[in-house]
């Protein structure tokens, strides 16, 4: 079984591969919709991409390429970064009111740093996903 940072990358590598296959330039709803990925699931991808500098965003339409998405997802990473280097873990909410970011900032972010094995995932109670630092 899979763990959530594992499908962090896999994720990646379907919208990669759907990009590449289906023609370059594509927005987030036409990616969403090939990939079958959540909100969450593609945001966390897209930070992983955005690490490896194979993306970039111009408007609403996404593309292969060197990448132009690191000052707002590597910022928001570092951010993340220094919040667990100081309380070891936190829930995805903590985080999110930590960097004054939505869904999209959060995932992208922890895209970033699984991408750098940075963190991990541990479940608690309900299921909830905590994050924290390898």
């Amino acid at each position: 079984m899979n763990t959530p940072i594992d499908e962090f990358g896999i994720n990646a590598g379907k919208i990669w591969e759907t990009i590449t296959h289906n023609g370059s330039l594509m927005t987030q709803t036409k990616l969403q919709k090939m990939t079958k990925l959540s909100d969450e699931a593609f945001f966390s991808a897209i930070g992983w991409l955005a690490r490896e500098n194979k993306i970039n965003k111009t408007g609403i339409v996404y593309r292969l390429g060197e990448t132009n998405l690191t000052q707002k997802i590597g910022s928001n990473a570092g951010k993340i970064w220094n919040m667990l280097s100081k309380q070891k873990e936190a829930d995805l909410s903590s985080i999110a009111k930590r960097i004054n970011g939505d869904v999209q900032d959060v995932h992208s972010a922890l895209g970033w740093l699984a991408r750098e094995n940075k963190i991990d995932t541990i479940r608690g109670k309900n299921h909830q996903i905590f994050i924290r630092l390898k």
